[in-house]
C-alpha cells in the first residue's frame, strides 16, 4: 500500500503556509514545509498571482494527492477577513486547477485533532507537530499550522465534523456519546 501525500495550507495574504506529510497506514512522515511570502505592495492581484504560481510550483514538485485547507474565521475587521477570503479562495483555485480534492477544516478542528484541545495555542500546535512528526525542532508558526491541517486531514478530520451529526460529540479530547437529535417533517 502506498503513502497517501497530503498538502496543508494556511492561507494568508502576506504569509501563506505550506506543509506537506505522506501517510502511510497509521505513521505519518514529514516531507516538506515552508512559508510563501508576499512583497507589501498595495497590488492585491499581484499579490494573489504571487500565492497561484508558488503553490502551483509547490505541487508541481512534490506531487500531493489531496489538498486541507484551514477555513477563514470572522475576524473583527471585515476587511481583514475579505482580504483572507481572497488568499485562501486562490489557494484552493491552485489545488483545484492541478485537479486536486480540496478538504476544509476550522481552525477549532485542527487544534483538536493534533493537540486534543480546540483552544490550544499556537505554541503548542508547534510542539505537537513537532513531536508527531519527529521533527528536529519548531517549524514557523504558519508552516506549523500547514502541518497541523495536513495531519488533522490524515486522521480522518472530516469525521470530525460528521460526529457531530450522528449522535457522537467530541468533549475535553474525547469522543462521547450523546443523544441523537432527529428532525421531523410535517
Amino acid at each position: 500500500m502506498g503513502a497517501l501525500r497530503i498538502l496543508g495550507i494556511d492561507p494568508g495574504l502576506r504569509v501563506t503556509g505550506f506543509g506537506i506529510i505522506d501517510k502511510t497506514g497509521t505513521r505519518l512522515a514529514y516531507v516538506t514545509s515552508g512559508c510563501i511570502r508576499t512583497p507589501e505592495i498595495d497590488s492585491l492581484p499581484e499579490r494573489l498571482k504571487i500565492i497561484l504560481d508558488s503553490l502551483g510550483e509547490v505541487i508541481a514538485t512534490y506531487r500531493p494527492a489531496q489538498v486541507a485547507i484551514e477555513k477563514v474565521f470572522v475576524n473583527v475587521n471585515p476587511q481583514s477577513t475579505l482580504l483572507l477570503g481572497q488568499a485562501r479562495g486562490t489557494a484552493i483555485c491552485a489545488a483545484v486547477a492541478a485537479q486536486l480534492p480540496v478538504c476544509e477544516y476550522t481552525a477549532l478542528q485542527v487544534k483538536q485533532a493534533v493537540v486534543g484541545t480546540g483552544h490550544a495555542r499556537k505554541e503548542q500546535v508547534q510542539e505537537m507537530v513537532k513531536r508527531l512528526l519527529k521533527l528536529p525542532g519548531h517549524p514557523s508558526t504558519d508552516a506549523a499550522d500547514a502541518l497541523a491541517c495536513a495531519i488533522c486531514h490524515a486522521h480522518g478530520g472530516q469525521g470530525l465534523g460528521a460526529l457531530a451529526t450522528s449522535g457522537y460529540r467530541i468533549r475535553g479530547g474525547r469522543l462521547i456519546q450523546g443523544r441523537a437529535r432527529r428532525r421531523t417533517t410535517l
